[in-house]
């Protein structure tokens, strides 16, 4: 037993690679990870004492726990069983199926990253691209809602910028849950996103056992308090104005809800709002070939990005004007539900549309966009007299405007000069005319201001109660 054996290197060398692999994962490994778990749990217990809606256990669960409580779930189980007998399947695939699902939606929250890179991240790309300066009033109205609720952020779609103003605004009360589409799903940009507590969505996806599991994962995290926030057009608008909503998310909502649970579900309206969307003529591209599913070539952002950076080295930044976030007053599922019993998912959708469209702010280049639409030309004179008419019509329906110093001839001055700068107008001497071809980006910016003319009735929505602005540097 104790007599000396010979052995190869390479079988030695084997021997020891094995042991310390075998002591590192049984050993090692999880006292790191236990080590860095418990400065992550201290950190956030730090965070949420400043936090007006505490980061949820829920949203800190490991992914794999997530992905196992979901593919286990009764309903899904249920929908597993369904599945496998209508495709005549064994369920052991269907249920491998139903796990890649999950494997695809479930995010990987990380609070460190929401909280350290990607709220520095979203700031500093906000102040590169514009001059930061807050309203007046700097409270989300979530502070006098229940703990115990829900928050859901319903939102319109006017650019990609959306997620980073509303991450960076929202930074300091809550971390948000994104509902992403597939563009998303690229690499890197996968797993950061995924990394911030968001979760990725099939739109056009109709396999009943897709839409079974990310309806119980939104409803997991709407029951467990999870802030979420979602786009209920389903994609960026086409046009410039708010689209009708879509019901699915809210449909998952709703259809899980119960009145007497104890645990509401607050929708927070949010409108957007810029005097430049940048993929402005991508989207009108879009409109035009009557497409909602477009791409964005390489070659473009890149070439946006390089004009952009070489613009600034040389001190000749082009002004993206102002951009704008505004917070209606919460509506209560429960209130709702208990005003209108014999509501629907519709009439919900509806309900938060319009509030919506109704805390969309007006600026000052979808002003001056609206002034000059339908008109051939204009001069200075008839185009302030025109502005000014709006604004009337505007303040009489309790709209939010957004205008330099509240001053209607700053705000056509500087909606003008974007206009002129991007060469969407054009002056000829005295007058004003819209530039040959241009006529499709000018009513786009128009429509946000002409959607709250066209309501018969003035908004019955409550004014929003905080807004954001921000305001570029302009061209020197």
């Amino acid at each position: 037993m104790s007599d000396p054996i010979t052995l190869p290197f390479w079988l030695l060398s084997l021997i020891l690679v094995f042991a310390g692999a075998s002591f590192l994962s049984h050993f090692l490994f999880p006292s790191v990870r236990w080590f860095f778990r418990r400065r992550m749990e201290r950190a956030v217990e730090r965070l949420n004492q400043r936090l007006e809606r505490p980061i949820q256990p829920f949203k800190l669960m490991r992914r794999k726990d997530m992905i196992i409580r979901l593919i286990y779930d009764p309903q899904v189980m249920e929908a597993v069983v369904e599945y496998a007998r209508e495709n005549n399947v064994p369920e052991s695939v269907a249920f491998q199926c139903a796990r890649s699902y999950a494997r695809e939606i479930v995010p990987a929250f990380s609070a460190a990253t929401y909280f350290g890179f990607a709220i520095r991240v979203t700031r500093r790309l906000s102040r590169a691209l514009y001059k930061v300066r807050l309203a007046q009033h700097d409270d989300l109205p979530i502070r006098d809602i229940d703990k115990k609720a829900s928050v859901v952020f319903v939102m319109n779609h006017r650019s990609n910028m959306d997620y980073v103003l509303v991450t960076w605004l929202a930074a300091q009360r809550s971390a948000i849950s994104y509902a992403v589409g597939e563009w998303a799903r690229i690499w890197p940009l996968q797993a950061l996103i995924r990394s911030m507590g968001a979760y990725f969505i099939r739109r056009r996806y109709l396999s009943p056992l897709y839409r079974r599991v990310l309806a119980r994962y939104v409803q997991m995290a709407t029951h467990e308090g999870v802030t979420q926030a979602i786009f209920p057009e389903g994609g960026l608008s086409l046009d410039g104005g708010v689209g009708p909503g879509k019901k699915g998310l809210l449909h998952y909502i709703v259809s899980d809800f119960q009145l007497d649970d104890g645990r509401d579900v607050v929708f927070i309206p949010v409108g957007l709002n810029y005097d430049r969307v940048l993929e402005d003529r991508v989207l009108i591209a879009a409109a035009a070939n009557k497409e909602r599913r477009f791409r964005v070539r390489g070659s473009a952002i890149f070439g946006f990005i390089a004009r952009h950076l070489w613009n600034r080295v040389r001190g000749r930044f082009q002004s993206f004007g102002y951009a704008a976030v505004c917070y209606g007053r919460p509506i209560s599922l429960e209130h709702y539900l208990r005003a209108t019993p014999a509501a629907t998912t519709d009439d919900l959708a509806a309900t938060l549309m319009a509030a919506i469209t109704a805390t969309v702010p007006v600026l000052p280049v979808p002003l001056v966009a609206a002034a000059l639409s339908g008109a051939p030309a204009s001069d200075r004179a008839a185009l302030d007299a025109t502005a000014e008419d709006l604004v009337t019509q505007l303040r009489a329906r309790g709209v939010r405007l957004h205008l330099p110093d509240g001053n209607i001839a700053q705000a056509v001055t500087a909606g003008l000069e974007t206009l002129l700068l991007r060469k969407l107008v054009i002056a000829d001497g005295d007058t004003l005319r819209i530039a040959k071809g241009e006529d499709a980006i000018v009513a786009f910016y128009a429509k946000s201001v002409q959607q709250h003319l066209d309501r018969i009735q003035p908004a019955t929505a409550p004014e929003p109660t905080v807004c954001l602005t921000l305001q570029s540097p302009t061209e020197t």
